[in-house]
């Protein structure tokens, strides 16, 4: 593995020294299979007590070896669970890639210690880059989803070209801060001049040129195209755009809003993305695992 090397999903990334996780295994494993003979021993027990008569057993008798079977079956099962965490460990000690893309900031070598929850290897998924534009609060009348938008990169001539997806409904206010009585915190104190907000709007990209590279955290121009002119022909049309608009501008209430300009709330819900997790597999059955220590209460126990 390379820095900015290109990845599939699944590709290995780097490998954990499999040693401990491979005695943690066998550990278990032994474990379970102690669990599983004291539950099928324990169960015969109680089982047989159960048949008995009252005078060859009390009923506190039996209420003891059905307390010993049950703290056997839930040891057993505690001892199944804790082997799936340990099969679940080896398993992880192969780093793969969750996505197609590009190794970056690759400073891990041979030898280096890996610590749960700390992040040493990156992989920039080659499928999920979008732009963010932040827009004057006074042009946000002329922004509507699905508008066609070009953004043009630092260093390439040629624009990317993409659409407005989706438009944020919130930006952080200073004067919305809570104070230390959890009132609101409101500066006494304006300036003349107040400068407009910023509001981010989510571009999904389209088509990108053949020698325009994407990377992460680049800066661009962009540019919102309204509709083509063709939808715009009428003389009202051009008189707004020619009179009204710039009159709105110098009154500082920007551009008088489209119709149906942001979508609606959705009527479906949104689909969520997650990680593939791995599910907890089912408990095996103690006679599976040892089988014949207790065929019956004539006959001797084959051991294996």
């Amino acid at each position: 593995m390379a820095d900015n090397q290109f990845v599939h999903k699944g590709d290995v990334l780097y490998v954990i020294d499999p040693f401990d996780f491979d005695v943690a295994v066998r550990i278990d494993k032994a474990l379970v299979d102690q669990r599983a003979a004291d539950l099928e021993v324990k169960q015969a027990e109680f089982d047989r007590r159960q048949h008995l008569s009252d005078l060859a057993t009390t009923p506190e008798e039996q209420q003891i070896f059905a307390g010993n079977a049950a703290q056997a079956k839930a040891a057993f099962e505690a001892a199944a669970h804790q082997l799936a965490q340990a099969e679940l460990n080896l398993k992880r000690t192969n780093v793969v890639s969750p996505v197609d893309g590009y190794v970056t900031n690759l400073l891990l070598r041979v030898g280096d210690y890996a610590t749960t929850g700390v992040s040493n290897i990156s992989v920039i998924d080659s499928n999920s880059f979008w732009i963010d534009g932040y827009f004057e609060e006074t042009k946000m009348a002329c922004v509507c989803v699905g508008d066609r938008a070009e953004a043009q990169l630092i260093g390439y001539s040629r624009p990317i070209i993409g659409h407005v997806k989706t438009v944020t409904r919130g930006v952080s206010v200073s004067n919305a801060a809570a104070g230390t009585q959890g009132l609101p915190n409101v500066d006494p104190i304006y300036t003349w001049v107040r400068l407009a907000q910023r509001v981010p709007v989510r571009l999904a990209i389209d088509t990108v040129p053949v020698d325009v590279p994407l990377v992460s955290g680049m800066t661009a121009t962009v540019t919102i195209r309204q509709p083509s002119a063709d939808d715009r022909q009428s003389w009202t049309r051009r008189f707004g755009a020619a009179l009204v608009n710039p009159i709105f501008d110098v009154l500082g209430a920007g551009e008088p809003p489209r119709r149906d300009c942001l979508q609606s709330a959705p009527q479906q819900p949104a689909q969520v993305s997650a990680l593939p997790y791995a599910r907890v597999p089912p408990i095996p059955s103690a006679a599976m695992l040892a089988p014949g220590l207790t065929p019956g209460i004539d006959a001797s126990p084959r051991l294996p």
